[in-house]
C-alpha cells in the first residue's frame, strides 16, 4: 500500500509526476520496494510534468484507485471462486416453483449478475477468460447477454448468426458454464431485418427506413413486432436457429443446455409502448393491418359500426373510422392511455367504454405474439425459463395488463434507473440529479418491487444508481439486502460490465454512465454475494396484497389507485400502498380468477422515525437523511447518511465512523458459520468516488469537470467493538483483496481501522485461535 501513499501525497499536495511511472506504479503495484525508495529521490529532486497534470485541489485524503488489469486469476481473500457451484446446469434445468426459481433436482437458487452487452458477446478467447476469471472473483454467477444480434447476422440473413463469431460466443458461454457462471439471452432489442426478408414481410420499405427518438432502433421491427405476425416469424426463426445451434465446447445444442436459465422474448418493448405511433405514421401498410385486426375484433363483439357507436359514443369514433371497411384505430400509446385513466380517477367517473375496449383489444394481440413465440422455443426442446419482457405500459389499466401479459409468458422482469445528469447514457458537464434513496424508504430502484407478482419468481435484469451523483455507493447494497433479500427478489443483473476490471474512471472509459466495474459497485460484490448465497436475510412475508383479475381489468374497475411515473429510462411509482412499506415486507399483486378487495394498508408499521422490518433484521432510519442498518450473525451492515460520535449497536457489536457518508460491511468469510463462529471476516468500508480533477458547483447540483483517471477514493474511518472482546489480527487487503503484507491487532475486540491510514476499502479480521 506504499504506492498509495504515495499517489495520495502527490495527489493532496497537487505534485506532479511523469505519466510512465503513474502507469508503473498502479500497474505493478510497486511490489519492489527498491523501486519506492528510488521514487522517492525522484519526488525529492524532480517537480517537473512530463505529460499529463492534476490541476485540481482534490479532497483532503482521498485516495486513488491502484489496480491491474490482469491479477483477477491469483488468489484473494475476496476471491469466491470456489463459492460458485460448477458447472452451470449440473442441477439441471431452471424452472420456476411458486414465487422462487429452483432448478430440476430441487436446488434453489438466486442470481446475482451483471450484463454484459453488445458485441462483447463475441470477444476473443483471451477476453473471455478474462471475464471468466474476474466474475468468478467477485461472486457473479449469471450474465445477461443482451442485445447482441445486431452485431451477428450472415451476409443478407437477419436469422443466422455468421459461423465465426458463434465461434467465439461458443467459447465463452462454455468457459462461463465449466464455471459455475449461468448465462441468458437478452438477444433481441428491436430486429433489424436484411436484405433476405424483402420478400417475407409485409412492407419492406417501410420497415428499414422507419426513424425512432433513439437511432439505435432506427430500422428494426421494434413496437410492431407485437401485432405483425410476419415480423413475428423473423424474431422467432432467429431464436430457434440459435437454440439449435450446438455448442462444439459443450456437445449440446443451446435448446439442451441447462446453462441457459432464460430467453427473453423482446427487450424494453409492448405493444403499449407510445414509441409505436410514431413508427405507424411512418409504416402505413402497418397501421393498416392494426386497424383491419381491431375492426376485426370489434365487429365480432359489437356487430356494426352503428352498435359500436351505441357503445362507444358517436363522439369517440372518428368520422373516417369504420368497422367495415376495417379502419377503427386503437391508439396504441400509453401516454394516452394514462390522460383518459388519469382525468377519470381524478373526476371520479368510469372509464369510457373505448378506452376498455382498445386496452383489451391490444393485451390479445401481446398474448398471441407471446404464445406462438414460447411454442416454437419449446418445440426446440427448451426447458429453461423464459421472460415476455421488461417493459412498462404506463399507468392504471394498460400497466397491468401488460404486468399480466409478462405473468402468463414466464416470470416477472423489469428495468430501473436512478439519478443521472443532463448527459444522458454519457458523463457530461451539466446539472444531474444529486439524489439518495436513502433519504425516503421504497423510493428509486426498491420502488421496482412493486410490479412482483404472488407466484412468479421477480428479477431486475438492469438498475444502475447514475453517476455523476455521488450517492450512487447505495445501490448495490439496496438491491441485495432489501430487494434479493427482504423482498425476496430472484435475480439481480446490475447494467453493465463492459470491461473484466476496474476501471480507470468511474464512467465508462467511452465516456458511458452505466458502470459496474468500479469499487462503489462490483467492489461490493464480495460481501453482498456471500449475504445472497448463504440467505443471510431472512425473505419477508407477505405483509400486503393488491388483487389484479381480468374482470377488473375488462370493467375499468380495479380498487386501488397506482400510478407510475416515467422519465426515460428512470421509473417511479405512485400508489395507495406507500412506499415505505417496501422496507418493513414484502408486497405483492396476486392476479386473481375473481373480483377480490384489496385491503388498504396499516401505515402504522411504516410511521415513527425508523423501519424495523417484519423479520427483524434490517432498521431503516428516516431521521435526518436516512440510513439503514443489517443485523444478522452473518452479515451486518451500515449504509447511508452517518453521524459522528454515535454508536450504532448490533447484536454482536458496535460500530463508530467519523465519514458522514458511507457503506460499511462485515461479513463471514465461511460458507455457513456465523461472523463469530467462523475462522475469518471481510470487512468493506466505501464512500463516495470521483475521478481526478473532477469538479461540481458548489451553489447547485452541477457539474463542472468530468475529470480524468485514475479513480479517488473518500477513506472510511470507523472503530469497532465487539462485545465478545476476542483478539484479532487485522490483515490490510490491497484494492484487489490481496493481503498487503501490513496488519493491525485487535484487542478485547476493539479495534480502529483508518481508510485515510490504510488506503484501502477491504481488510480480512482473522480470529485469534482459541484453545
Amino acid at each position: 500500500m506504499e504506492t498509495a501513499f504515495f499517489l495520495n501525497v502527490m495527489l493532496t499536495h497537487n505534485l506532479r509526476i511523469p505519466v510512465s511511472i503513474y502507469k508503473d506504479m498502479t500497474q505493478s503495484k510497486m511490489k519492489n520496494r527498491i523501486y519506492i525508495k528510488t521514487l522517492c529521490l525522484f519526488l525529492s529532486t524532480f517537480m517537473v510534468v512530463e505529460e499529463a497534470t492534476y490541476s485540481q485541489e482534490v479532497e483532503t485524503n482521498w485516495y486513488p484507485l491502484v489496480n491491474s488489469v490482469d491479477e483477477h486469476h491469483i488468489p484473494s481473500v475476496v476471491g469466491m471462486k470456489d463459492w460458485l457451484d460448477k458447472p452451470a446446469g449440473k442441477h439441471g434445468f431452471l424452472k420456476m416453483r411458486g414465487s422462487d426459481f429452483e432448478f430440476e433436482d430441487g436446488t434453489p437458487v438466486k442470481f446475482w449478475g451483471v450484463n454484459i452487452s453488445s458485441e462483447r458477446i463475441f470477444s476473443d478467447a483471451e477476453i473471455a477468460d478474462q471475464y471468466v476469471s474476474y466474475l468468478t472473483k467477485y461472486g457473479v454467477n449469471a450474465v445477461r447477454f443482451h442485445k447482441f444480434t445486431w452485431y451477428a447476422s450472415k451476409g443478407d440473413s437477419s436469422t443466422v448468426i455468421r459461423q465465426d463469431l458463434y465461434g467465439k460466443m461458443d467459447y465463452f458461454l462454455a468457459a462461463l458454464k465449466e464455471n459455475g457462471i449461468y448465462y441468458g439471452w437478452s438477444h433481441i432489442y428491436g430486429h433489424k431485418l436484411g436484405p433476405a426478408d424483402k420478400n417475407r414481410v409485409l412492407a419492406y420499405e417501410e420497415i428499414v427506413n422507419t426513424k425512432f427518438p433513439w437511432s439505435h432502433l432506427n430500422g428494426t421491427s421494434a413496437s410492431l413486432v407485437n401485432f405483425a405476425p410476419d415480423l413475428q416469424a423473423l424474431n422467432i426463426e432467429l431464436t430457434v436457429n440459435m437454440l439449435n445451434h450446438v455448442n462444439p465446447n459443450t456437445g449440446l445444442r443451446y435448446a439442451e443446455d441447462p446453462a441457459l436459465t432464460f430467453i427473453e422474448l423482446q427487450n424494453e418493448d409492448n405493444i403499449y409502448w407510445g414509441a409505436m405511433e410514431e413508427t405507424l405514421n411512418q409504416t402505413p401498410s402497418y397501421r393498416k393491418l392494426l386497424c383491419r385486426q381491431f375492426s376485426d375484433w370489434l365487429l365480432i363483439k359489437y356487430k356494426s359500426t352503428e352498435q359500436l357507436k351505441e357503445s362507444w359514443g358517436v363522439e369517440n369514433l372518428p368520422s373516417h373510422e369504420s368497422l367495415e371497411e376495417g379502419t377503427v384505430y386503437p391508439v396504441p400509446n400509453h401516454s394516452k392511455f394514462d390522460a383518459i385513466y388519469f382525468e377519470a380517477e381524478n373526476s371520479g367517473k368510469e372509464l369510457p367504454q373505448h378506452y376498455l375496449d382498445k386496452a383489451e383489444f391490444l393485451y390479445t394481440k401481446q398474448m398471441d405474439f407471446y404464445n406462438r413465440f414460447v411454442e416454437a422455443i419449446r418445440n426446440t426442446g427448451y426447458k429453461g425459463t423464459i421472460v415476455g419482457s421488461c417493459w412498462q405500459a404506463g399507468s392504471g389499466l394498460t400497466h397491468f395488463y401488460n404486468l399480466y401479459a409478462d405473468y402468463k409468458t414466464g416470470f416477472i422482469d423489469r428495468h430501473n434507473y436512478f439519478g443521472g445528469g443532463v448527459g444522458g447514457h454519457r458523463m457530461q458537464v451539466g446539472e444531474y440529479k444529486s439524489e439518495s434513496m436513502m433519504t425516503k424508504p421504497g423510493s428509486g430502484l426498491l420502488s421496482t418491487g412493486f410490479q412482483q407478482v404472488l407466484d412468479r419468481p421477480f428479477a431486475f435484469s438492469e438498475w444502475m444508481s447514475l453517476i455523476p451523483n455521488e450517492f450512487t455507493i447505495e445501490a448495490s447494497p439496496l438491491i441485495a439486502v432489501y430487494g434479493m433479500g427482504l423482498q425476496g427478489w430472484d435475480a439481480s443483473y446490475s447494467f453493465g460490465s463492459d470491461h473484466p476490471y476496474f476501471t480507470p474512471t468511474i464512467h465508462s472509459p467511452g465516456g458511458g454512465v452505466y458502470n459496474t466495474d468500479v469499487p462503489s459497485q462490483i467492489g461490493l460484490y464480495p460481501a453482498l454475494a456471500r449475504m445472497i448465497y448463504r440467505g443471510d436475510i431472512k425473505e419477508s412475508p407477505v405483509i400486503h396484497t393488491r388483487n389484479v383479475s381480468l374482470m377488473q381489468l375488462a370493467s375499468g374497475d380495479l380498487g386501488f389507485s397506482e400510478q407510475v411515473i416515467q422519465e426515460h429510462d428512470v421509473k417511479s411509482f405512485k400508489s395507495d400502498l406507500p412506499l415505505e412499506s417496501l422496507a418493513y415486507g414484502r408486497v405483492v399483486v396476486d392476479f386473481t380468477e375473481k373480483p377480490e378487495t384489496t385491503i388498504p394498508f396499516d401505515t402504522e408499521k411504516i410511521e415513527g422515525k425508523e423501519i424495523v422490518s417484519a423479520t427483524g433484521e434490517l432498521t431503516w432510519h428516516t431521521s435526518e437523511k436516512g440510513f439503514f442498518k443489517v443485523n444478522t450473525s452473518a452479515t451486518v451492515g451500515l449504509v447511508g447518511f452517518l453521524e459522528k460520535d454515535v454508536t450504532y449497536e448490533y447484536d454482536i457489536l458496535d460500530i463508530e465512523t467519523d465519514t458522514p457518508y458511507a457503506v460499511i460491511f462485515l461479513t463471514s468469510l465461511d460458507r455457513k458459520l456465523g461472523i463469530e463462529e467462523s475462522k475469518s471476516i471481510l470487512i468493506t468500508t466505501l464512500a463516495r468516488s470521483r475521478n481526478t480533477g473532477m469538479k461540481y458547483g458548489t451553489e447547485k447540483s452541477e457539474l463542472i469537470e468530468v475529470g480524468t483517471s485514475p479513480i479517488l477514493l473518500e477513506p472510511v474511518e470507523l472503530t469497532l467493538n465487539f462485545k465478545s472482546a476476542r483478539n484479532a489480527t487485522i490483515h490490510i487487503l490491497d484494492h484487489t483483496g490481496i493481503r498487503t503484507g501490513e496488519t493491525l491487532e485487535m484487542n478485547h475486540g476493539y479495534a480502529k481501522l483508518s481508510g485515510m491510514v490504510h488506503q484501502t476499502f477491504y481488510y480480512e479480521l482473522v480470529w485469534e485461535h482459541e484453545n
